[in-house]
């Protein structure tokens, strides 16, 4: 019998193509986006041999969006967002219109107009949610402090986006005519009560609902339920807003997964998500690779020369520039910087508007998504780099400390690094006892949350040998090491070790790499959760059967 197999045949290829180059790019040690970026070119339009049904793959793609934003969500709480905010919202902002002047610099360069210099400057200047989520949770930093700042201001270019796709087609009518100020101001208030409409619907109503539907299914006692469920949840909300508020997909799911994640199945519901988040991220890189036609890296090479540097290097170096100028230390600068060297999803609706409009010339758009695919090529090599210089200042040799970073607090016997999720448990539970503990945060919220349960508190960055001497390491019993990053808990370790080499050290790790590191580097005990859980579990079951 006859099958339409248009859908089927596409995810087939896609994902397959995938996996085939994803292994050859793990095999030559390179980032697998590569090789699932080359498969879509392969399974595209431009290139012979299996052609995949794009329209369908670019749909498929926006369900990875949702369910990777959904993810983020989950372990992103509404608390996390606005302790951001007062680098996330100006930093976005300013970075936003300097790479946008860039666009509009190259494009009347170029002798386009004015209006298709301006969508071509604003899709340089939003980074892809997929990339930017992937670079930081392969290394463990989205619940950081680098990656609640680079997540806080994804969510304020998500929102610029969105009002720039409707006050656009108010500001350029189909033939490129300017609207009248009125049409403008009017779409502009309209855009602006659907979000704040949208965020007070999410923060009042489903505040109350989603939860308890989700508890409800949990005490069914149904794992297939909760998984259905979840799924339900996330598409679902993504889609309404969508189609009700006119907001992006990416942030309806995301403020789903914040609502869920301030419940007890958070948890739960990210580990139930994860393989299809994984698969379809997998499917928007292909659906990217599937847009490149490879023809204009021989017709446009200066303009794709002059593209790939405002993406990589102009934005990036603005970010940077702002994250330094309000206080921040180096190496959250260049993470944010390295972050948003790229473009992706919103970009390509930008694109495809401007050419509907006819503001914007078809060489533009093909200029976005080579730009697109080069930079997220680069992306994976640049947080490499990243991630080498800032070994390599921690593991510099530090000045002598001045008289004012030797005076130890008074009755420092234990120090703790880090006062987040982990840390603040450690923190009460010490403090809770009467004992002694000195913190050491460079949040400020988190620090004032310490010195409010009773330690005293050392506000600056740990992997400096002043700061540590500053909390007394050099007389201190226990060090406690809290923090999620691997990196920086390894270079943390290896400074107090040289400081107290009796101190008792403990450190938290997530991988059995990184346990390897930390006792290399001279903890005494690393924790991780998996291996403890399980030691519990394990004892709790003997003691039960004695």
């Amino acid at each position: 019998m006859p099958h339409d197999t248009t859908l089927i045949g596409t995810v087939v290829a896609g994902l397959g193509v995938a996996f085939l180059m994803g292994a050859l790019a793990h095999r030559l040690r390179i980032s697998p986006i590569a090789g699932y970026l080359l498969a879509g070119v392969m399974v595209g339009p431009f290139t012979p041999g299996i052609v995949a049904d794009t329209g369908l793959a670019l749909q498929l793609a926006e369900i990875g969006v949702i369910l990777l934003m959904f993810g983020v969500g989950l372990h992103f709480s509404l608390k996390d967002l606005l302790s951001v905010r007062r680098i996330a919202v100006p930093g976005a902002i300013v970075q936003i219109a300097v790479a946008t002047a860039l666009g509009v610099m190259l494009g009347l360069w170029l002798g386009w107009p004015f209006a298709g210099s301006l969508i071509f400057g604003l899709a340089l200047s939003v980074a892809s949610t997929v990339v930017l989520l992937r670079a930081l949770q392969a290394r463990d930093m989205v619940e950081t402090e680098k990656g609640r700042i680079a997540v806080g201001w994804l969510i304020v270019e998500d929102l610029a986006m969105v009002l720039a796709l409707v006050l656009l087609p108010a500001m350029f009518g189909a033939r490129g005519d300017e609207s009248g100020g009125a049409g403008l101001l009017q779409s502009a208030g309209i855009v602006l009560v659907k979000v704040v409409g949208f965020v007070a619907f999410m923060l009042v109503v489903a505040r109350r609902i989603l939860p308890a539907v989700l508890h409800w299914v949990a005490h069914s006692g149904s794992r297939e339920l909760f998984r259905l469920a979840v799924l339900a949840i996330a598409l679902g909300v993504a889609f309404g807003a969508a189609v009700v508020f006119d907001v992006s997909f990416a942030l309806g799911a995301f403020f789903a997964g914040m609502i869920l994640g301030e419940t007890q199945l958070s948890r739960r519901a990210a580990e139930e998500t994860l393989p299809l988040r994984d698969a379809f991220a997998v499917l928007f890189f292909v659906s990217v690779g599937m847009l490149f036609d490879p023809k204009v890296l021989v017709e446009q090479p200066l303009p794709l020369i002059a593209t790939v540097t405002i993406i990589v290097f102009g934005k990036s170096f603005a970010a940077y520039a702002i994250v330094r100028a309000f206080g921040h230390p180096n190496q959250t600068a260049m993470t944010i910087a390295v972050s948003l060297a790229q473009i992706g999803e919103f970009s390509f609706i930008l694109a495809g508007l401007g050419v509907g409009l006819k503001v914007m010339p078809p060489e533009a758009r093909d200029l976005i998504l080579a730009g697109s695919i080069l930079s997220i090529l680069c992306n994976p090599i640049l947080f490499t780099l990243m991630v080498r210089r800032i070994r390599a200042e921690e593991d510099a040799p530090e000045a002598e400390a001045g008289p004012e970073a030797s005076e130890a607090p008074a009755g420092a016997g234990m120090v703790l690094i880090g006062y987040g999720r982990v840390g603040s448990h450690i923190g009460s539970l010490i403090c809770g006892r009467g004992a002694g503990l000195v913190v050491i945060e460079d949040q400020k919220d988190m620090a004032a949350a310490a010195e409010a349960a009773g330690a005293t508190v050392i506000v600056g960055d740990a992997t400096k040998e002043s700061v540590l001497r500053k909390a007394g390491l050099d007389t201190a019993r226990t060090l406690l090491v809290a923090i999620p990053e691997g990196a920086e808990a390894g270079a943390i370790v290896r400074r107090a070790r040289a400081i107290n080499p009796k101190l008792v050290i403990v450190a938290r790790a997530h991988s059995d790499e990184e346990v390897d590191d930390l006792v290399r580097r001279g903890a005494d005990h690393v924790v991780m959760a998996e291996r403890e859980t399980a030691a519990r579990m394990a004892e709790r079951a003997m003691l039960a059967g004695a």
